[in-house]
């Protein structure tokens, strides 16, 4: 069976009890990387051993620990924060679990972009999940069909393109378009901005920020 397990996307005290109890009992844990999930492991005493398991060599280990999995092994799969397989690794372990007829059951948890939306004052009853945009080929053509959507469009950004992908939105958007600027989630620096986005521009260009970056935007009118 394959448990997937979703961690703090930076609140410790959003670990859940069963997702503490599973990664306690399980076989093996797939972790992304597993330095970063080694202090979380020892936080919540979890001796369970530990394996890499990420974008660069999931494709070599499927076969073998979908193997382990038939001979009756139980393995849990963590990203470094949140939900695996939004953004992160996770996917392809899936699907190869359903081909062969392996349980598979992700918990419910943290994960950036819900409470992103959630708080952004933004309409989220109907929206465009994009992640990360692409960093050189076809970003643009991503960026065109993007903002051409009438739904709120969620975006993943690193920190230092931020003000970056900002202006980009704004080539394709009205000036008027609202937009909502969401990091450090459940942090102690947390810090939701929401205002037009000439206006966040203006905002992030005299200032240096830290932390993942969920951007928020809303559809085209």
């Amino acid at each position: 069976m394959l448990y997937i397990i979703p961690t703090p996307v930076g609140n410790l005290g959003d670990m859940t009890p069963r997702a503490i109890e599973i990664l306690q009992s399980v076989d093996c844990i797939l972790a992304e990387d597993t330095r970063t999930s080694g202090k979380l492991f020892k936080h919540f005493l979890i001796p369970t051993k530990a394996q890499a398991f990420h974008a660069h060599n999931e494709h070599r280990q499927v076969d073998r620990i979908i193997e382990r999995m038939k001979d009756g092994e139980t393995f849990a799969l963590v990203s470094d924060a949140g939900t695996p397989g939004i953004s992160d690794p996770g996917y392809l372990l899936s699907t190869a679990c359903h081909d062969h007829d392996i349980k598979v059951s992700c918990l419910p948890g943290a994960t950036a972009f819900v409470p992103a939306l959630v708080s952004s004052g933004i309409p989220c009853n109907r929206f465009y999940f994009e992640g990360f945009l692409p960093q050189k080929k076809g970003r643009q053509t991503r960026l065109k069909f993007i903002t051409s959507l009438e739904e709120t469009i969620v975006l993943y950004e690193s920190p230092y393109r931020l003000v970056k992908c900002l202006k980009q939105l704004l080539e394709f958007c009205e000036e008027d378009r609202i937009a909502c600027v969401c990091r450090e989630i459940s942090k102690m620096y947390e810090e939701i901005k929401r205002a037009r986005l000439t206006e966040l521009i203006a905002l992030y260009d005299e200032k240096t920020v830290k932390g993942e970056i969920v951007i928020v935007l809303s559809g085209r009118s």
